[in-house]
């Protein structure tokens, strides 16, 4: 036992510095959660403020526009979870058939590529492409008869335009995940599956799908913590007050009533809601994961 606690002892050192900047940025800031049961002035600050207990959350759930929030926040993350995992999935079984591996390469690549680039140029980028006059996929609709769509000032086609940008930006490194599952598939299982007759979509279905369930669990249940995360970046980029009703979502309100409205006290008690849901929903998921898939993290 001594001598196992003098090997890890450097092992624990070399972690001490991401403990501490985990502890300064993540856990500390966390004593500003009192603001939400407070009526928080910025001169008085958090010391001198008035308690008021509830009444932040009371007003914020009075207010007509919080259950659309919400409803939004809820259909928008709901999608792009959905979305994100079929699709990342459907990409690495068709590349783990592929033969060439510079093509498989290129193509991993490629898809990978703008998960590194942000929302800021990004949404630069699909405001030109998608612009109903100019853009260059509305010339494409037009050319074909049909009339220009108005997709990031349109409440109806809005929140599709961002689960299939957010889809097409992050698929690829879902799909870097997906990849390295499939590289711990034995391959001798495939081997005997051939010899037993068995085509392609056969052993996709029994060898390829149950021996990378363990990775769909862990990123479906990693997903549902982002339940009430619908994307402040993309959202804030391409959004406009005539896509408010279908696009706003929580985190956009709490930064228009926190820094805009300077109502600091309720957006707190918002993001505190959207917090503590949120941790709920990812308990709820593991738990769900360890009872019917047999997971767990330790």
């Amino acid at each position: 036992m001594n001598n196992r606690f003098k090997t890890e002892v450097p092992l624990h050192f070399m972690l001490l510095p991401g403990v501490i900047i985990v502890l300064i940025y993540n856990y500390f800031p966390m004593s500003g959660i009192v603001m939400a049961f407070q009526n928080f002035i910025p001169t008085k600050g958090i010391t001198g403020s008035e308690w008021v207990g509830w009444d932040n959350f009371s007003y914020l759930f009075s207010l007509p526009d919080t259950q659309q929030v919400i409803g939004n926040t809820l259909y928008i993350a709901i999608l792009k979870i959905v979305v994100g995992l079929i699709a990342p999935i459907t990409v690495a079984l068709l590349l783990n058939e592929v033969a060439k591996q510079w093509f498989k390469k290129t193509i991993q690549t490629l898809v990978y590529i703008p998960h590194f680039l942000s929302w800021i140029i990004l949404g630069g980028i699909l405001i030109d492409l998608l612009s109903p006059s100019e853009g260059v996929v509305n010339q494409i609709i037009t050319s074909m008869g049909f009339e220009p769509v108005f997709f990031l000032g349109d409440n109806k086609w809005f929140p599709f335009t961002l689960v299939i940008s957010e889809t097409w930006k992050e698929f690829g490194f879902s799909t870097i995940v997906y990849l390295a599952a499939l590289t711990g598939i034995n391959p001798s299982l495939y081997e005997s599956a051939a010899i037993d007759g068995a085509n392609h979509w056969k052993r996709m279905l029994h060898i390829t799908l149950p021996g990378m369930l363990p990775v769909i669990v862990l990123m479906v249940t990693l997903s549902m913590g982002s339940v009430l995360n619908a994307g402040f970046d993309q959202v804030f980029v391409l959004y406009s007050p005539q896509v408010y009703e279908s696009g706003d979502i929580i985190d956009t309100m709490v930064y228009r009533m926190g820094l805009v409205d300077m109502q600091y006290s309720a957006a707190t008690a918002v993001g505190l809601f959207k917090s503590f849901t949120s941790l709920i929903l990812i308990s709820i998921s593991y738990w769900l994961a360890f009872r019917f898939a047999n997971y767990r993290i330790f």
